[in-house]
């Protein structure tokens, strides 16, 4: 299939306009690869240091031997549910490494947080910018300089990103994303909303509301909605970084396991077949379109259009919202999941998942199929879903290829089969007859900056707001003013003092269900701000990431209450309907002593005022390393 002419345009141009950050990049990933393997390269007394903890066995053959030498680095903590069954995984890994020839050290540990616990507290002020100290934790594990290869084990929202950056600083490496899986279904997600709304509007109390949340979250495994954390596992797979198919697969099912072994078989395959096949390989231009048109075509997670921007600029590219917007024009949106659609992401595999939004995009020329993997078969391999066989069935392939159409493991075989038709249209469609023609992410600028907004989920009704602004300095007063019931009209919600500068730019999530109250009730509604939304960004049309942000004297700095807000999602407008004059010559704002003295000293905040400081716009990725 030829590669449609848009996806082709926008791909010439972010090679050209990065073509000197690249070749600079990866003239350093040449020179690190051309060194002496592992332990070779370092002196007697640091091999001696590196090994001292390993099995006797162990620690001759990988300082005398001069065998593989793989890094775990490892998010496991036991707060996250989605990282909780990471716990067994080094001990795995290390066995089937040495199954094969090989070794494994847990290299480092990095922080993983969580933004469900933290979303509405003052923690949340620290999560944007967990990510950036995620990749200097990736970083540190690394620079032992001991390693051949690396596994990342990690899930959610900033904790990927976090790994790839890190990783990409060390893109002689090769490298594996080894996933846990989403938990089993609990409350489905429309249901837990419907009780976030029961009780904004007062008419349930914290014990029903507990029970609620408490059976959607429920187990080990990722939160079954379709937000950043599980946006996360379907670009990997679209970036060819994962063994394929191995996203959505629960912790508690048998093929977890092998899934993991077979994890530890790719990323050697790479460095012993000496398949020139490194991360920094892989994440070329292609690779990071490919990441894009698939957070697209599903409709994921909006904090996307900040980390994945950052996760270029690792490996030497510059993308913007404007390489988003033109892709969003020509890629269909092929799977409603919630809070796009009904279904979580345990029906969304079970209908076909992301082998069947893969398949489906390079059937219609709408990524690039030509580009490594840490697959030796293509990102093709990635529209295959993996199953269990008997033994007797599989076809393998040298242990050294690391490729095993079935690796072979007592009690059956792993393998692949394309998921064939979708087993729910209302859940997945193929490309030729999508939910929408376009894309679930949406560009907004006007008069009042630059701005993102999640369209697939909002209702076809809703994509023009246009009505008086109150204005917010804080989320907690955006909820007081509604538990008031000064907010029952028309009205467009600005919460501004949100941006990397002022506060790290936290998610504002909870005020998700009391807008959506207003918006229920018949009132036409909508939010700006330059913070963040949520992956779970909903049905209410908010216009986000706004920047220049109002702590840098950005328009929101000038809005006032009573200020007319046009937010048109189909002609991708942001603005304020001020007489140009009047509003050219109105004063911004500054914000407020109190929130400044606030974050000052709390919860750890203070550590990161040179993190505030120092962050870019969230266009060129917030990062706070450049």
């Amino acid at each position: 299939m030829q590669l449609n002419a848009t996806v082709a345009t926008v791909t010439e141009r972010i090679r050209e306009r990065s073509r000197a950050a690249r070749s600079a990049y990866l003239e350093r990933v040449k020179r690190a690869a051309e060194r002496p393997r592992s332990a070779r390269r370092l002196g007697c007394s640091n091999v001696a240091h590196a090994v001292a903890g390993l099995p006797a066995d162990d620690k001759f053959r990988v300082a005398l031997e001069g065998i593989p030498n793989l890094a775990i680095v490892t998010a496991y903590n036991d707060m996250l549910s989605a990282h909780a069954p990471f716990a067994s995984y080094p001990d795995l890994i290390k066995q089937e490494a040495r199954r094969n020839g090989a070794t494994a050290q847990v290299a480092g540990g990095v922080p993983a947080m969580c933004d469900g616990v933290t979303q509405g507290q003052p923690g949340m002020e620290l999560s944007l910018f967990s990510r950036d100290v995620i990749a200097l934790g990736t970083a540190v594990a690394l620079s032992h300089d001991m390693f051949d290869a690396a596994l990342l084990l990690g899930v959610c929202d900033k904790i990927v990103p976090g790994l790839l950056i890190g990783a990409l600083h060390f893109g002689h490496l090769p490298v594996v994303c080894v996933p846990a899986g989403p938990m089993p279904s609990g409350l489905s997600n429309p249901e837990k909303a419907k009780v976030r709304e029961r009780a904004a509007r007062g008419e349930v109390g914290r014990d029903e509301l507990l029970k609620a949340e408490m059976g959607a979250y429920h187990a080990p495994g990722t939160c079954t909605f379709y937000g950043t954390a599980n946006s996360n596992q379907v670009l990997l797979e679209a970036m060819g970084l994962h063994v394929p198919g191995t996203a959505f697969i629960n912790p508690g099912d048998g093929l977890r396991e092998r899934l993991t072994r077979e994890a530890v078989r790719t990323v050697l395959g790479i460095t012993r077949a000496r398949r020139y096949a490194p991360i920094g390989e892989i994440v070329d231009e292609r690779c990071i379109v490919n990441a894009m048109v698939a957070l697209l075509a599903t409709g994921g997670s909006t904090n996307h259009l900040i980390h994945w921007v950052a996760v270029a600029r690792a490996a030497g590219h510059t993308i913007d919202w404007d390489d988003f917007a033109e892709l969003s024009g020509v890629v269909p949106l092929l799977a409603r999941v919630y809070p796009n659609g009904v279904a979580d992401v345990n029906q969304f595999q079970a209908a076909g998942g992301p082998g069947f939004v893969i398949r489906e995009l390079l059937d219609a020329g709408l990524m690039h199929e030509d580009v490594p993997t840490v697959r030796e078969g293509g990102l093709r391999e990635y529209t295959r879903v993996p199953h269990e066989q008997p033994a007797a069935q599989a076809v393998a392939t040298s242990a050294d290829s690391g490729q095993a159409a079935g690796a072979r493991e007592a009690g059956g075989a792993l393998a692949w089969h394309d998921p064939g038709a979708s087993g729910d249209t209302s859940i997945l469609r193929p490309a030729a007859a999508p939910f929408s023609p376009h894309g679930g992410l949406k560009l907004l600028q006007g008069n009042l900056g630059r701005a993102v907004l999640k369209v697939s989920a909002i209702p076809d009704d809703r994509h023009l707001v246009e009505a008086p602004a109150r204005v917010f300095d804080s989320q907690q007063a955006l909820q007081a003013a509604f538990k008031a019931g000064e907010l029952d009209r028309d009205v467009v919600c600005v919460v501004r003092w949100q941006g990397p500068h002022a506060n790290g730019m936290p998610e504002l999530h909870k005020l998700t269900p009391p807008l959506a109250v207003l918006q229920a009730k018949g009132f036409r509604v909508a939010l700006v701000t330059d913070g963040r939304m949520s992956g779970a960004s909903g049905k209410v049309p908010a216009a986000i990431h706004v920047w220049p942000e109002a702590a840098a004297g950005g328009p929101l700095a000038k809005v006032r209450d009573g200020d007319t807000i046009r937010i048109d999602a189909d002609a991708g407008t942001l603005a304020v309907l001020v007489p140009h004059e009047i509003w050219a010559a109105r004063p911004s704002e500054a914000m407020p002593a109190a929130l400044r003295e606030s974050d000052a000293h709390d919860i750890g905040r203070e550590l990161f005022a040179g993190f505030r400081r120092n962050a870019l716009n969230p266009e060129q990725g917030a990062c706070t390393w450049l």
